[in-house]
């Protein structure tokens, strides 16, 4: 496309400037006057040279002053145009002239490389030093779509109309006509396109005479061709004079950024996806309304832009200093840039609307890949789906190289998804990773039954982590031996809005579990894991009834290798007290009978301390007590008083889903009275090796060890198990102390559940509890 100079009598060659009446008829009424270079309206065929010289005839005094005063032309030209604004101000008006041009053929015009390039001029141009620097990327994208056949193809097609429109914007500024009519002009010239089209072409207009101009300046110094031309356009002495000149190419520079910001967003606008948003949609319908209007202001701030650039060149630099030029182009620039802000914000509105129904289609594409019903090949589509679909990044980071790897490492393996928030308990996760190393050494030299990823619950609109948020994350990863996501914003909203609703994700971890083609076999088998570890794989239903089946109630279930102590006062055949609790003094009278009836009848007792469910920090202090006193055995590790109560819960809590949360037997009564106990006050279980001779609560069992002498006449006859249990079940059935679970709101609470003292259905309540405890206790039980 051939940079073009000013249009005049002696440029035969360049297409005639646009003659409204001519190129796009319109009704009478609304028809805009079109100044046709001062040709006579009855004889539309007289040259360029001949309208030239009627012009010259009919206004001798013009031409005089155009030679002899600038300033009296610059008068002439500015009192023209401000006539022009003032009988146009009438916007309803206006708006008619220019709809009344509008009649697009349905012709499709992708103007987007278009675009690209005349933004490359208008920003060098203004100098936009930013775009320069950062634009690297842009320009070589830019620079690779124009050299697309079919990108040349368009580009050819339209230099015709891009050059008669730069062709009225230059003559029409050194005419000074008046703006709205120069304006409808091009509008009439521009009727069979589209308001983007009509836009982009008339500022690709305007970036040839612009980007003329400048190029002229800036390598004027180096090159004779270009030093000769810009002494014709009079710009050395303009440049000679920029300190005075500043304010006037400030106000330029700002209306073209903004003519640019607002092209941009009317072509955003046609670029939207007609499948996600349809024109009645009320944030695209408004901008509907507004997009002509905004076309109109911008072609006109064209004209407003093109007629200083001429004025500069033929009248010099004294004509740049006058303020009512600057005041002229701040005005428009101000009136684009409040169209900007309300067209900004309606887009703004669409993008939303558009990202809310994709997330919707997102949404139900995962219902459907997670289906149960449809078969799948491998797991590849349900891992893109849930992690990263592309293919640019590596999404995954191993942590045992800590080396990003892709999903291909999961394929058609049984993947185990960890999915939890960044409050992650450490004892949680260092139980989890004892239990993972663990299996990983004793499936040493052969291929794991799984793998494990993580993947993090971060609630985010698609912009940046906090520096904060960004250190957890990875404070957190780091610490994790398996797979995690390299980046908590790849999990995108429609797929944590799954997690929560489909696999009910709240705020505790759970594991769901994925066949090896992407079948889930358990929403949540953090409770299979905590129980079992990895001998519940593959943590199915079926599999986990298979476990209970082998189950008893005895010590040894409940201690599993926690303690390997209390494993070998099991093998020696020793009694054992388990107890708990947070009251001191009911604990060192509780020690103190114990061992009281344990000399009288001559027994080997062992006791250990394992705390309670809640009031972490009072049991590290009883614990530490304990300790100073040598009342017993206690578990000093807050981490082993976790996994103790977390085990309690995950079996009531496979209980729940196996539908066996009522059933009478000893398994499922001794779990629930334990959970009830450990939440208030003190209890004990009495065992003998591992067979459970008592559960009971402070209540009872204190009572029964203080008051042995009352029941030791039993012992020669029922032996000394049976007597400590008839008595105290005597005092249980009198007592029956109170029983309650606690189901934190944010988990899936049964529906219903049974008293394990009574076995009558308990009542409902709502209760506000606060334990006071800045780090509360893990409750990966009802996690669903």
């Amino acid at each position: 496309m051939a940079l073009l100079t000013n249009p005049g009598p002696f440029h035969p060659s360049i297409p005639r400037p646009l003659h409204n009446p001519a190129s796009a008829p319109a009704p009478a009424a609304a028809q805009p006057q079109v100044h046709d270079h001062g040709a006579a309206p009855a004889n539309h065929n007289h040259d360029h040279l001949t309208s030239t010289t009627q012009l010259r005839t009919a206004t001798p005094g013009a031409g005089q002053a155009l030679m002899k005063s600038p300033s009296a032309t610059h008068a002439l030209i500015r009192g023209d145009r401000t006539a022009g604004m003032l009988t146009m101000s009438d916007d309803h008006v206006m708006m008619n002239q220019i709809l009344a041009t509008h009649a697009p053929d349905g012709r499709d015009v992708d103007v987007r490389p278009l675009l690209y390039l005349v933004e490359d001029i208008l920003n060098r141009a203004t100098k936009h030093v930013n775009f320069i620097i950062k634009g690297t990327q842009v320009q070589i994208e830019m620079e690779e779509k124009a050299q697309q056949a079919n990108y040349i193809a368009m580009l050819e097609a339209l230099t015709f109309t891009i050059d008669r429109i730069a062709c009225e914007l230059s003559y029409k500024a050194l005419r000074g006509s008046d703006p709205h009519t120069t304006t409808t002009a091009i509008f009439s010239f521009l009727s069979s396109y589209a308001w983007d089209a009509k836009l982009v072409l008339s500022l690709s207009a305007f970036a040839l005479n612009y980007g003329e101009f400048w190029l002229l300046a800036q390598i004027y110094s180096t090159n004779q061709l270009a030093k000769s031309m810009a002494i014709l356009k009079q710009l050395p002495s303009l440049l000679e004079h920029t300190a005075p000149l500043k304010p006037r190419f400030n106000a330029l520079n700002t209306l073209i950024r903004t003519m640019m910001d607002v092209t941009r967003c009317v072509v955003e606008f046609k670029d939207l996806p007609s499948m996600y948003i349809s024109p009645d949609a009320p944030a695209l319908a408004s901008a509907m309304t507004l997009i002509p209007t905004a076309v109109y202001w911008t072609i006109r701030s064209m004209v407003a832009c093109a007629t200083q650039i001429s004025s500069l060149t033929s009248m010099g630099h004294e004509y740049g200093v006058l303020a009512t030029e600057s005041w002229e182009l701040s005005t428009l620039a101000h009136k684009l840039q409040n169209i900007h802000e309300h067209l900004r914000k309606q887009l703004n509105l669409c993008y939303q609307h558009i990202e809310e129904k994709k997330d919707v289609d997102t949404f139900h594409m995962l219902l459907k890949l997670f289906d149960p019903n449809v078969a799948h090949i491998d797991n590849m589509k349900h891992l893109k789906a849930l992690i990263y679909a592309g293919d640019d990044k590596l999404p995954l980071l191993d942590g045992a190289t800590r080396r990003k790897v892709g999903l291909e490492v999961l394929r058609r393996r049984n993947v185990l998804l960890l999915i939890s928030s960044l409050e992650f308990s450490g004892d949680e996760l260092a139980i989890l990773e004892q239990i993972y190393s663990d299996t990983r050494m004793h499936e040493a030299g052969m291929q794991s039954h799984y793998e494990v990823v993580w993947i993090p619950v971060v609630e985010h609109s698609g912009v940046p982590l906090s520096e904060e948020t960004r250190t957890r994350f990875e404070a957190l990863r780091s610490s994790m031996p398996w797979y995690s996501v390299e980046d908590p914003l790849l999990i995108e909203k429609p797929v944590l809005r799954f997690i929560k609703e489909i696999w009910h994700f709240r705020t505790k971890p759970i594991l769901v579990v994925l066949d090896p083609r992407g079948k889930v076999l358990s929403q949540n088998a953090i409770h299979m894991m905590w129980i079992w570890g990895s001998a519940a794989f593959p943590f199915t239903s079926y599999e986990e009834e298979k476990l209970w089946s082998k189950e008893t109630w005895q010590l040894n279930q409940l201690i599993d290798g926690i303690d390997p102590l209390i494993l070998d006062w099991i093998k020696d055949g020793k009694y054992i007290f388990l107890y708990g609790g947070d009251d001191i003094e009911w604990i060192s009278k509780f020690v103190a009978s114990a061992r009281t009836v344990a000399s009288a009848f001559g027994i080997p007792l062992e006791m250990v301390y394992v705390g309670k469910s809640n009031k972490r920090e009072q049991v590290k202090k009883v614990a530490a007590i304990i300790k100073e006193r040598k009342l017993s055995h206690c578990w000093e590790d807050p981490a082993m008083v976790w996994f103790f109560w977390t085990r309690l819960e995950s079996m009531m809590f496979s209980k729940i889903q196996l539908g066996r949360a009522d059933d009478l037997d000893p398994i499922v009564q001794g779990i629930k009275k334990l959970l009830s106990y450990g939440r208030e006050g003190g209890w004990a279980v009495l065992s003998e090796g591992s067979n459970i001779l008592v559960n009971g609560h402070s209540t009872t069992v204190l009572p029964t060890l203080v008051d042995y002498v009352k029941w030791r006449g039993n012992v020669a006859e029922k032996g000394f198990n049976l007597s400590f249990i008839e008595y105290h079940d005597q005092l249980h059935n009198v007592a029956h102390p109170c029983c309650r679970f606690e189901f934190l709101a944010t988990t899936k609470a049964p529906e219903s559940i049974r008293c394990p003292e009574c076995h009558r259905v308990m009542e409902k309540h709502t209760a506000f509890v606060c334990c006071h405890d800045e780090q509360a206790i893990p409750d990966s039980l009802f996690a669903s």
